[in-house]
């Protein structure tokens, strides 16, 4: 890799890690490249980019950005999770970690603050920005579905009592 690659992979790397909300390092041992594959996959879904690079050129594009601080995390080989959601990314690695051995988390940065893995592991057990989006449109539709309910019950129970009685009387 020449001079000129490795400031493209700088600039490249600064660019993600400006728009990222959330910085996960990751430590992989022995992935095969379709199971390397398949984590990008999952990761891309999320909406995050995983990305491999050395860890002398990871460390000066995390220079003078937010994530300053997880420079520390950079030895051995390595890889880096930049995401806008932190939650949503959270349970994507969490959930390949546990099911591939191979991966591990080494922590993460949040707005500024060091994350270690068992902090990671906490983001990922917490609902989602959408589940709680969710959450929230139902508790506020819920009393309105009851107002409707309790309206139109009388309505419904004078309907009833009418079809009763006609169904009465025409048996009679």
């Amino acid at each position: 890799m020449n001079r000129t690659e490795k400031e493209a992979l700088i600039e490249s790397l600064r660019q993600d890690l400006n728009k990222a909300g959330v910085v996960l390092v990751t430590r992989n041992a022995g992935l095969t490249v379709a199971e390397v594959s398949d984590l990008r996959k999952q990761v891309r879904k999320s909406g995050a980019t995983y990305k491999v690079a050395k860890n002398r050129l990871a460390c000066i594009a995390l220079e003078g950005t937010k994530f300053e601080k997880a420079k520390v995390m950079f030895k051995g080989p390595t890889a880096m999770v930049c995401a806008d959601e932190p939650i949503a990314i959270s349970k994507v690695i969490s959930a390949f970690t546990a099911s591939n051995q191979k991966l591990s988390i080494v922590g993460g940065c949040l707005d500024g603050q060091l994350l270690d893995d068992k902090a990671v592991k906490t983001l990922s057990t917490l609902p989602s920005l959408n589940e709680l989006r969710a959450k929230i449109i139902a508790i506020l539709q819920t009393p309105a579905t009851r107002v409707v309910t309790v309206l139109q019950a009388p309505a419904t129970q004078v309907t009833r009592v009418v079809g009763a009685y006609s169904k009465k009387e025409q048996a009679a």
